[in-house]
């Protein structure tokens, strides 16, 4: 196709930056070298040999990175032992056997390489791209470390989880933080949520969280496991930049006293709305799961239940429509 460049063809692109810098990028025959030239410019005059006193401009040049992989290994069949491993590594006793968990997409594996994860494995299909920004993904990632592998269309389309899938599928270890690991600010806002079930939503959550600022995302008494692929997708791969903990209820609330943390709760059977609770300072909204609310271990706990009000049938909200609204409350007073 005019215009779009893959992995096995010869194309290099150059880009100038300023007068005097540029970065050659070369996808060839499956070989990606990445090349960046700095120069700055030193003026100063000398003299030739028949006396005359010329003008130069000294361009001290700088090899900044230099990174050069082999072809990548091309895969066709559904048989093969890799294709058979991402298939399993959809389930979550597989993924925890192997440390590892599977990033599909363009934007969260770009989130995932600018956070420094350093993916063991890329997994690419250039029939299914959608854009003309993979090859230097590509490059990235290679100069990075990961392993890539050419997949067929229908080899990827085995693998991959999404309905439409955009030709990217990579392989990231898991990772595991402890409350001890979070560098708080002198008044944190924190987002607990207790037994959530369902991927999707825990996902959204942390995409709310991401957007409103909060400083960690602590997961308590986990139904879905955080590096579920559908939690990675919903979360648009802002996983990869949200301070996210795994803990345990009775842990969790020893250190938010600890660390001198207002806890409010949110609960439909509250007396004060969202609206007139004070927001401010060290706080932690505390949301419960989609079917059962909170436990009454953070209801009795909490230093302050208020409720969002509902007008009409429904008595519940979505748990993370019900986290976005109550977060960015808190986001309004917070910056009043």
């Amino acid at each position: 196709m005019p215009g779009q460049r893959y992995p096995a063809e010869a194309d290099p692109v150059i880009r100038e930056r300023g007068n005097v810098e540029f970065d050659l990028l070369v996808v060839a025959e499956g070989v990606i070298v990445e090349f960046f030239l700095l120069a700055h410019e030193t003026h100063g005059t000398h003299e030739n040999r028949c006396g005359e006193e010329k003008d130069f401009v000294f361009y001290p040049i700088s090899v900044c990175s230099v990174c050069s992989v082999g072809a990548p290994e091309k895969i066709s069949s559904l048989q093969n032992p890799r294709v058979k491993q991402l298939v399993k590594l959809r389930d979550r006793r597989p993924r925890d056997e192997a440390g590892v968990f599977l990033v599909e997409g363009y934007r969260e594996i770009r989130r995932a390489l600018e956070k420094r994860i350093a993916l063991r494995e890329l997994y690419f299909s250039p029939g299914w791209f959608l854009g003309e920004n993979e090859p230097a993904l590509l490059a990235g990632a290679a100069a990075a470390g990961a392993q890539l592998f050419e997949l067929t269309k229908d080899a990827f389309a085995k693998v991959a989880y999404r309905e439409r899938p955009d030709g990217l599928l990579a392989v990231a270890p898991q990772w595991k933080r402890a409350l001890a690991d979070l560098a708080l600010p002198a008044a944190p806002f924190l987002l607990v949520v207790e037994a959530i079930e369902k991927p999707g939503n825990l996902g959204t959550i942390l995409r709310s969280a991401d957007a409103a600022g909060c400083d960690a995302v602590i997961v308590c008494d986990p139904v879905t496991d955080i590096f579920n692929p559908n939690v990675v997708r919903a979360s648009t791969g802002v996983l990869f930049s949200v301070p996210l903990v795994v803990e345990e209820s009775a842990r969790v609330l020893a250190w938010l006293r600890e660390k001198q943390v207002r806890i409010v709760a949110t609960t439909p059977a509250a007396a004060t709305l969202y609206t007139t609770a004070d927001l401010r300072g060290p706080l932690a909204v505390v949301m419960g799961s989609e079917q059962y609310g909170l436990s009454e271990f953070w209801l009795k706990n909490a230093y302050l239940p208020v409720r969002i009000p509902m007008a009409g049938q429904a008595d519940s909200l979505n748990v993370a429509m019900a986290a976005i609204i109550t977060l960015f409350e808190a986001v309004r007073q917070r910056n009043v």
